[in-house]
């Protein structure tokens, strides 16, 4: 009985928060947007498991829905947002059957021409030269560093980053690409960035 009634509970914070974000639309409510998925983004990393039986995959799997949910639910598009848990769960579904089919012809199409595909040397592995990708890194203006830093460190998406720096997210993928142009430059020739 007890956890029926901290199960409804739950269901309902779920509604609410799938309510404000439908509500919010253009506006966006990131405070619910994080609520929500910290709500079910480990239930849909569960099922995944159960289904796929592969972290890699369950993690592929709960980032693919809880991106298409909000992105439906911010837009308009879940006819119903007090129903999200059963379209998240829809979602899953039609997702891990597609990954499953993707895998199946992935596997035949090996099966068929497998024998034709070069074989390639594993032991030699590719050289890292650390010290000068941080060196150029370092280099790097400020806002470049914090927005390559948190796009890829701290694997955070244009949006969040934008929220964080107070820019817009297409400021932050423009960004993002000169500071990896520059990076790379600076990597491949060897030398410090001019600041």
């Amino acid at each position: 009985m007890q956890a029926k009634a901290a199960q409804s509970a739950e269901s309902d914070a779920e509604v609410t928060l799938a309510l404000r974000i439908a509500s919010a639309g253009a506006a966006r409510d990131v405070e619910a947007e994080t609520a929500l998925y910290r709500h079910l983004a480990p239930r849909v990393r569960r099922y995944g498991l159960r289904h796929l039986r592969d972290a890699s995959a369950a993690d592929d799997l709960m980032q693919q829905v809880m991106l298409l949910v909000l992105d439906q639910l911010r837009t308009g598009r879940v006819r119903e947002p007090e129903r999200v848990v059963s379209f998240i769960f829809g979602s899953c579904r039609t997702l891990v059957v597609a990954m499953h089919r993707k895998e199946s012809r992935r596997e035949s199409l090996l099966e068929r021409h497998g024998e034709m595909l070069a074989s390639s040397d594993i032991t030699i592995a590719p050289r890292h030269d650390h010290e000068r990708v941080a060196r150029c890194l370092d280099a790097l203006r400020e806002r470049e560093r914090s927005v390559l830093l948190m796009s890829f460190y701290d694997e955070k998406p244009a949006w969040e980053v934008a929220d964080e720096l107070g820019l817009t997210a297409g400021n932050v993928r423009v960004i993002r690409h000169r500071g990896i142009a520059q990076l790379r430059r600076c990597v491949e020739s060897g030398r410090e960035l001019a600041a």
